[in-house]
């Protein structure tokens, strides 16, 4: 019965593998101690609910963002440190999810914890909401620092996903610390061949990215 039960199990694995795209990988089969948070499967988002597409809490890249990855939390390791991923490969039906939202200026549910100082009209001319990701390509990661020693996320001087300008990269209005923390982040992610955006501190992708310009809709699941 164990052997049925443990055959089965690893067909199920299998099935599940079949459902991504050649190319992409579960973060986690190749980097089992990152941790993860993905926002969009959960509430607590600028949206206020869960997102279309995410059926799941798992993290899905390419296979090339993914190994890059895992070199990344390898170095973290050794001070005990770790990656924390909040989002990685995102649908396109995620996309438009956001677009929705942002043309319904009355939802403001979200706003003093994500957007206080931003009017919700000027999401899309200001550039936070748009109608393509380079997520959708699977290999753009938005992530942070966690201290293994406290189990707590290095300072960064904003929360996941504020929309302004403290979370730009360079704001000069950030203490020390954060200012520390952002570059070890920044620079650890650059030293293993990814690129940031510097309007958010969290996001980056892969140099050389294998689907660039290629947009993805397969849930995550």
């Amino acid at each position: 019965m164990k052997i049925k039960l443990a055959f089965l199990l690893f067909l199920l694995q299998l099935s599940a593998f079949a459902q991504l795209p050649e190319g992409f990988v579960y973060v986690e089969d190749v980097i089992p101690s990152i941790q993860l948070e993905l926002r969009y499967c959960l509430n607590n988002n600028f949206v206020g609910e869960p997102v279309d597409g995410y059926h799941a809490e798992v993290c899905i890249l390419t296979k090339q963002a993914a190994y890059a990855l895992k070199k990344v939390q390898e170095d973290l390791k050794k001070d005990s440190l770790s990656l924390k991923v909040f989002d990685a490969y995102r649908p396109q039906q995620a996309v438009n999810h956001f677009s929705k939202w942002a043309k319904n200026v009355k939802d403001t549910l979200m706003k003093q914890q994500y957007y206080p100082n931003v009017d919700k009209r000027n999401l899309f001319r200001d550039g936070y909401i748009a109608s393509k990701s380079r997520h959708s390509s699977g290999s753009t990661i938005d992530l942070t620092i966690v201290d293994l020693k406290t189990g707590k996320e290095l300072d960064m001087g904003t929360p996941y996903d504020y929309f302004g300008t403290p979370s730009w990269y360079l704001h000069e209005g950030l203490t020390q610390a954060q200012k520390a923390n952002r570059a070890l982040l920044h620079n650890i992610m650059l030293k293993h061949g990814f690129r940031h955006y510097p309007k958010e501190w969290w996001h980056f992708t892969l140099r050389g990215e294998p689907f660039k310009n290629q947009y993805f809709d397969f849930p995550v699941e």
